[in-house]
């Protein structure tokens, strides 16, 4: 069988209330939408979150209050100070496909792992600001983001038809990432990209964006608007769920661009565990060919991908510090980008 072509010209939208219900029934029913919309797309919007406004009001203005402030003070907590990829990211730290720069700065929040046992180069404390109530605000979106996502990883499971709880033993202290980002107010930004186009690294991303921006790639080579909708969040396939379902659900190529207004964009990146082995589910997608898709440990491609990317992990690679982990693919190798870059 030939694998199909997504031709998709709209982002579906998916009510997930349903997952939150103590009916198996329900929960398979939304697990349903998020089959159809990962398979046909690789990006949905979910409404019925239960994620408290308040909360995400919170951290809108924690994250306004720490980018107003100048560079000088912003790059005492510089990603490069920190031992598991936490912290300040300036503007040019990041180059994507191709060796373009992104044009924003960004926080990079880890899963604040304080034990000696859970330290890593992308795991264990975070770096945070000396600023009132910035750890407290943003560490309670991101529990609370976070817990949206371990439900969502029961829903893959059921979209999957695999046992609900599948994911529960692989997600107990992941690495996923949350980072608040910054796209400065450019009048003459309208044929400029943010970001690059790329593909996400993880199992899947949760995304709350507070403008429009967003374009995903469709197998026509079409950029589509992922335009905001309120109370919504976006939610998209990462390289690891692209693994994981053995080529049913596709890591969809996206990228910012057209950033005229300040815009502020929140993802928090799901993953598993640091040493879980990612690897096929499932039996092949129709049109992938059985042995696609090899192990891979989860961390080492996180850890790979961010060292093909970030300036200051480059920098350790040239000194001979850091070494690419053995279990880890090349740049571009997920969804679109591998056929198209």
């Amino acid at each position: 069988m030939s694998k199909p072509t997504r031709t998709f010209d709209h982002i579906p939208v998916v009510d997930i209330s349903g997952l939150y219900s103590d009916k198996l029934a329900d929960r398979q029913q939304v697990a349903k939408q998020i089959a159809d919309a990962a398979t046909n797309v690789g990006f949905l919007y979910i409404t019925g979150h239960r994620i408290p406004q308040s909360l995400i009001d919170a951290l809108l203005v924690r994250t306004k209050e720490f980018f107003a402030r100048p560079h000088r003070e912003k790059m005492r907590y510089y990603i490069g100070n920190s031992s598991n990829h936490s912290g300040y990211v300036p503007e040019g730290e990041e180059q994507f496909y191709g060796g373009k720069i992104d044009h924003k700065e960004a926080y990079d929040i880890n899963n604040d792992l304080g034990h000696l046992s859970q330290q890593g180069p992308m795991i264990g404390p975070t770096q945070w600001p000396d600023m009132a109530g910035f750890k407290e605000d943003v560490s309670a979106y991101y529990q609370a983001a976070l817990n949206l996502g371990q439900l969502l990883f029961r829903g893959f499971a059921l979209a999957l038809d695999l046992p609900e709880d599948t994911f529960d033993d692989k997600v107990k202290n992941p690495p996923s990432q949350l980072r608040l980002i910054h796209y400065p107010y450019n009048p003459d930004a309208q044929d400029r990209e943010g970001i690059g186009a790329h593909t996400d690294y993880e199992c899947f991303t949760l995304l709350l964006p507070t403008t429009d921006g967003l374009e995903v790639l469709n197998d026509n080579g079409e950029w589509i608007d992922a335009p905001v909708i309120p109370e919504s969040f976006v939610v998209n396939i990462g390289d690891m769920m692209e693994i994981l379902s053995n080529g049913r659900f596709i890591a969809t190529s996206h990228r910012v661009r057209k950033v005229k207004e300040e815009r502020y964009s929140f993802p928090l990146f799901c993953s598993c565990d640091y040493d879980t082995i990612i690897e096929p589910l499932v039996d092949p997608a129709p049109g992938i060919k059985p042995g696609t898709y090899q192990p891979m440990c989860c961390g080492d491609h996180l850890l790979a991908q961010t060292m093909h990317t970030f300036h200051y992990l480059k920098e350790r690679v040239a000194k001979g510090e850091l070494q690419f982990p053995d279990s880890s693919a090349d740049a571009s190798s997920f969804g679109k980008l591998r056929e198209v870059l």
